[in-house]
């Protein structure tokens, strides 16, 4: 079979070049229609055929301002992300980069799922010790108060020694600490506190793990998807707590759920340990035409060879300050809901806990469904010829402005529907985000994505850190207010309205400042 050697992923060049190329280009296309069987398809398409299939790989000509842009994509077996192809005769293969973020999604589940626990458990165990809503506040953000820590080296541990040895550690751990937060909370206020911050510690290199995973697994065009498939089982880790955690609760006890999701934390360890690598290249399982297309679809990096970037150097540029804001703002927001829905449902509208985890798993289960939503339709448009900039700040623009409108709409729900409803809306869209400043991290520092989804202070070891402490300490601040406002102030609706404000502030620096070019 003869073979076609793919070009880089994009060639600008100037006028002349383009002009030269191009003649190349034809000239391939005449001598491959003669000679070696290739065929040009009306749109552009150059494929080599052998046997009636389509093998080889294909390549997409369009012209933008300064000359050509060349796209190119491996076409064979791995076409596709959620099937496979005919590896031989008759048989048919899964691509591995599908085994892998289906297993990153399953994690992410299992990780939200485990948080959500609490929250639902807090409900008897307040009622049970006579705890007010600001110590609720409290328990709700122990989780934190370990998270921002592991977010202090969590990032810099994923770019140094990858994403699946990193996690690997963090779901053990964080295994063991979800299996004794009911001993905890049985023995003392004091230990429940230090085993949620523990928990947190571990959970703290998911997001990080994730993102620097799937952005070496997955070519540029499939990333959003990615992303957003593994974020979709993030969410549904939220049903998943939600309705299983008052069912077992009310049949084994308090310590069901938590035995369950600590189970299945180590369930699922044993086949990543056995599975999983940190680069498509080290897998023995991939074919050669996958990872062709995996390194085909990426552009060039200059690689840091481990190195840090400088404080002074990250903050100097408005691109990273849109990136901590919009993480700020998100991390705001989505630890209000997830921690107080339960207790919002059955405080303003009096309803059982069971009912109260059903009203708030809703949200939850849409969301999971609008974030694959949001990635593919963000990987539509750059495929379609638009710019990482357009579609990074459409993303990220519904990811804001629809969750603000819905939480000033909450504010004037008379039925739990409705305010269920209001909810959802506000979930749903928020998950845009996802194709919003969550890859533009990839999109800026493609060489520090793992260090700069977290953020920690200035250390003489890591001179800097970036976004996700800064969110970090959001949650902590909006997950403690809530309760001290609802305590202060009796109702939930001032801080839901400061919320929707900080939603419709962040959007607009968002637009101003945020690119989809490299920065550094």
């Amino acid at each position: 079979m003869a073979a076609v050697t793919p070009i880089k992923s994009r060639v600008h060049s100037s006028n002349t070049k383009s002009a030269s190329f191009l003649n190349a280009h034809l000239s391939l296309r005449n001598f491959g229609g003669a000679h070696l069987g290739f065929q040009w398809s009306k749109w552009g398409n150059l494929a080599l055929r052998e046997g009636g299939r389509v093998r080889g790989t294909e390549y997409c000509v369009r012209k933008q301002r300064g000359g050509l842009v060349v796209r190119c994509t491996t076409e064979g077996i791995e076409r596709g992300l959620l099937v496979g192809g005919r590896a031989q005769e008759g048989k048919f293969t899964v691509a591995e980069r599908f085994n892998v973020v289906a297993l990153v999604a399953c994690v992410m589940c299992l990780c939200n799922a485990d948080r959500v626990v609490m929250s639902v458990a807090i409900v008897p165990l307040a009622a049970k010790y006579g705890w007010s809503s600001s110590f609720l506040g409290i328990v709700h953000s122990s989780f934190l108060w370990g998270y921002i820590f592991s977010s202090v080296i969590g990032g810099a541990l994923v770019d140094k020694y990858g994403g699946k040895r990193v996690l690997a550690w963090g779901v053990a751990l964080w295994s063991l600490a979800t299996l004794l937060t009911p001993w905890a909370a049985n023995h003392s206020t004091t230990s429940l506190l230090a085993v949620r911050a523990f928990f947190g510690l571990a959970e703290g290199v998911a997001l990080p793990s994730m993102n620097i995973l799937l952005s070496r697994w997955f070519p540029t065009h499939e990333r959003a998807t990615a992303v957003g498939l593994s974020m979709g089982g993030f969410h549904l880790g939220n049903v998943v707590g939600l309705i299983l955690t008052p069912l077992l609760m009310s049949s084994i006890g308090i310590s069901g759920p938590f035995f369950l999701f600590s189970s299945l934390g180590l369930l699922w360890l044993t086949m990543w340990v056995n599975r999983i690598t940190n680069h498509p290249q080290e897998s023995l399982s991939i074919s050669k035409a996958e990872l062709r297309l995996i390194q085909s679809g990426k552009s060039e990096t200059v690689s840091s060879k481990g190195k840090l970037p400088p404080l002074r150097l990250l903050l100097s540029k408005m691109p990273t300050w849109a990136i901590i804001f919009a993480n700020v703002t998100n991390n705001w927001g989505y630890f209000v809901l997830l921690s107080w829905m339960p207790v919002y449902f059955k405080t303003v509208f009096n309803v059982n806990l069971k009912q109260a985890a059903w009203f708030s798993a809703v949200p939850w289960g849409t969301m999971a469904i609008s974030g694959y939503i949001a990635g593919a339709a963000s990987d539509s448009l750059i495929k379609s010829g638009h710019s990482l900039t357009v579609v990074r700040k459409v993303m990220q623009s519904i990811g804001f402005i629809g969750p603000g409108v819905s939480l000033l709409c909450l504010n004037y729900a008379k039925t739990p529907v409705v305010a269920s409803v209001f909810i959802t809306l506000a979930l749903s869209l928020s998950s845009f985000s996802q194709a919003g400043f969550l890859l533009n991290m990839q999109d800026i520092a493609p060489d520090y994505a793992g260090f700069l989804h977290v953020a920690f202070f200035n250390s003489k070891t890591y001179q800097a850190g970036i976004s996700n402490s800064a969110g970090t300490l959001a949650a902590i601040v909006s997950t403690i207010g809530t309760g001290y406002f609802v305590q202060w102030l009796g109702s939930f609706q001032a801080f839901l309205t400061v919320t929707a404000g900080l939603y419709f502030v962040t959007a607009i620096f968002w637009n101003l400042y945020a690119t989809g070019e490299r920065v550094f």
